[in-house]
């Protein structure tokens, strides 16, 4: 019986990581798309995913009681100010690299570059090399950005300018983990997620509000806002870090390769986004890197 119940909770996980991962991969596209009909500069676009998702994930907490657990110690308010500051950091610079390149390559080069970043930090903090396979992984991380960077037709300063955002946005996202990893008395990591997102959001609201973000009272820009608030990040991050309890690494590493290919796929049937041979190798390479990265 109890053999039966924990496999009936690893596949309760499992189809949890892939819904976590697939709307994940949906976020660009409805921040791009939100920005196109409301004509948002990038900035309140990750306000408003910030606020809204940081709403929606502060709100669950509340719900299944996790909030009584949070003990607001000096410690803990200052690990969700780091958080808030990193995540802020982070979607700022996608959705300015969205804006300047596309979903599609955005995506992938951020993504793609996590594990690079994260290779390289925790190389300079242990002050010792990381082994064959890792490094192998890099190098087909860095392979694969380089031949999406080479993959438009159309660059110029305005591609340069996408890549160094999505670049700043990966190494943002490779350091939170190093920079949130040692546990605070009182705090979760979903909590530090949830009120993470929030804090970030407040942090970007006073440039959003001076730049502009009010929304047409439109009943798609709305739809379209309230979506782009509430599933890619609100119920994407409380269906991830449920299935955490019980899943096995390889389905968390599937979560985590399912967001840029989801992105890469639907912003070509959607957008006609084209990455050409050149890019679509990149993305190969990119996944094969994240793949052995996120595995082990």
């Amino acid at each position: 019986m109890s053999t039966f119940v924990a496999a009936s909770a690893r596949g309760r996980s499992a189809i949890a990581l892939i819904v976590a991962g697939v709307l994940w991969g949906t976020g660009g596209l409805s921040g791009n798309l939100l920005a196109a009909k409301a004509h948002l500069h990038p900035l309140p676009v990750a306000a408003y995913r910030l606020l809204l998702g940081g709403a929606c994930t502060v709100l669950f907490v509340w719900a299944t009681g996790r909030l009584r657990r949070v003990v607001w110690t000096k410690a803990v308010i200052r690990r969700l100010l780091v958080a808030g500051a990193l995540l802020g950091q982070f979607q700022a610079c996608y959705f300015l690299s969205v804006s300047l390149t596309s979903v599609s390559i955005a995506t992938m080069i951020t993504i793609g570059s996590v594990p690079v970043f994260a290779t390289l930090f925790t190389t300079i903090r242990d002050r010792r090399l990381p082994g064959t396979t890792t490094l192998v992984a890099t190098a087909a991380a860095i392979a694969g950005l380089a031949l999406l960077t080479w993959a438009p037709v159309e660059g110029g300063w305005e591609l340069l300018g996408g890549v160094a955002f999505a670049l700043l946005a990966g190494a943002g996202f490779a350091t939170l983990p190093l920079a949130t990893g040692k546990p605070v008395d009182g705090l979760d990591s979903f909590c530090t997620t949830a009120f993470g997102l929030l804090v970030g959001g407040l942090a970007l609201a006073p440039a959003a509000l001076w730049i502009g973000m009010a929304l047409p009272l439109r009943l798609d820009v709305l739809a379209v806002a309230l979506y782009f608030g509430l599933v890619p990040t609100g119920i994407a991050y409380a269906a991830y870090f449920l299935a955490l309890r019980t899943a096995h690494p390889v389905l968390v590493a599937l979560a985590t390769l399912l967001e840029p290919l989801t992105a890469v796929v639907l912003s070509v049937i959607l957008f006609h986004d084209q990455l050409g041979v050149a890019g679509w190798c990149g993305a190969g390479l990119l996944v094969t890197a994240l793949a052995v990265s996120y595995t082990r």
